[in-house]
């Protein structure tokens, strides 16, 4: 059988809905042929394990385990949907201080018992600050920690293939960026629909602004409408996005959508936030998004949005304030 790496994968949360459709989706990509799974809940985690095991997947070492200490050590590569789940009538920024807590003990773990961990993705929500605290308490490198970001551009492609009743292959380059939350930027000047570019679309009848308008919003609202639909949030999207993530870590086919990473530079600062990005082996790496200077100018505002955020778990004892972050991670 042929395995990307034999080297050790953790997934965090594998009891729930996305973290259990993560190993399934691990195994069917032959990722690794050694995947453990944690969970603190051990009876539905053990109900997860049997599952993959009827599934009879072939040159797979599987484990599972509650212990925090057995899960992490020798860990290489980590997909973590550890947190709460969105339930009805929250945003992602209702599960801020909850989860906020886990990220911390998340990233405490990394350090304590897996410091020599390749990467890491954060998918739990709000995904931008609960990866900057991960990253934060981990003590790893900026490169080595990503969030998950793509779903908000995936539904933008899904929009735009619904409305022209194409094919969403012939939609390309959606991208939104920034936070991963009601903050987002959507942009329209990457975007081509059947190899026409979006901006020349918007505000023609053939995508009148008003559409256009409520497009971004069903955009920007799609994790609230599965909700509404399925009476859960998300969990087969994130899943299957975040593995292809990691598999691009570790060295499998180029990741073609944008991730959350932390950025640093003269614009936006100490922050993660979905940029344009490439993984590969030596980990996630960014490059200055272009766009008109109306998205240039969401973009801005959705990075005041996320200074907001990480304010507010400074304010609430989780994280220390900025200028003191070098003492815990060095790397930042």
């Amino acid at each position: 059988m042929e395995f990307l790496t034999d080297e050790k994968l953790l997934i965090v949360g594998a009891a729930g809905m996305i973290g259990s459709n993560m190993a399934q989706t691990a195994m069917m990509m032959k990722l690794s042929s050694n995947i453990c799974l944690y969970d603190p809940y051990a009876p539905a985690l053990e109900g997860v394990a049997e599952e993959m095991f009827h599934c009879a997947f072939e040159g797979v070492n599987l484990t599972f385990t509650s212990d925090i200490k057995e899960a992490f050590t020798g860990a290489k590569y980590i997909v973590s949907s550890g947190g709460a789940a969105r339930k009805a009538g929250m945003t992602r920024e209702d599960l801020l201080k909850g989860n906020a807590e886990i990220a911390e003990n998340f990233g405490k773990n990394v350090r304590a018992y897996c410091p020599d961990v390749k990467f890491v993705v954060v998918i739990f929500n709000p995904a931008d600050i609960t990866g900057l605290i991960t990253l934060l308490y981990s003590g790893l490198k900026p490169s080595q920690v990503a969030t998950l970001a793509a779903l908000d551009s995936t539904r933008l492609r899904s929009e735009l293939a619904k409305y022209f009743h194409i094919s969403a292959d012939k939609v390309k380059n959606c991208r939104t960026f920034g936070g991963h939350g009601e903050q987002m930027a959507v942009f329209a000047s990457t975007a081509t629909v059947d190899g026409t570019p979006l901006t020349e679309l918007i505000g023609t009848e053939k995508l009148p602004l008003e559409d256009w308008e409520a497009l971004k919003v069903r955009v920007i609202q799609g994790g609230k409408n599965i909700i509404d639909l399925r009476g859960r949030s998300s969990f087969q999207s994130p899943a299957y996005v975040s593995i292809e993530m990691i598999a691009a870590a570790m060295g499998g086919k180029p990741f073609t959508w944008p991730a959350g990473t932390y950025v640093n530079d003269g614009q936006f600062q100490n922050i993660m936030m979905a940029m344009e990005t490439t993984i590969d082996t030596t980990g996630i790496h960014y490059k200055e998004v272009a766009g008109t200077d109306g998205e240039k100018a969401e973009l801005e505002k959705s990075y005041k949005h996320l200074c907001e955020m990480r304010q507010e778990v400074i304010n609430l004892g989780i994280m220390p304030a900025v200028e003191d972050w070098k003492k815990l991670n060095p790397n930042m």
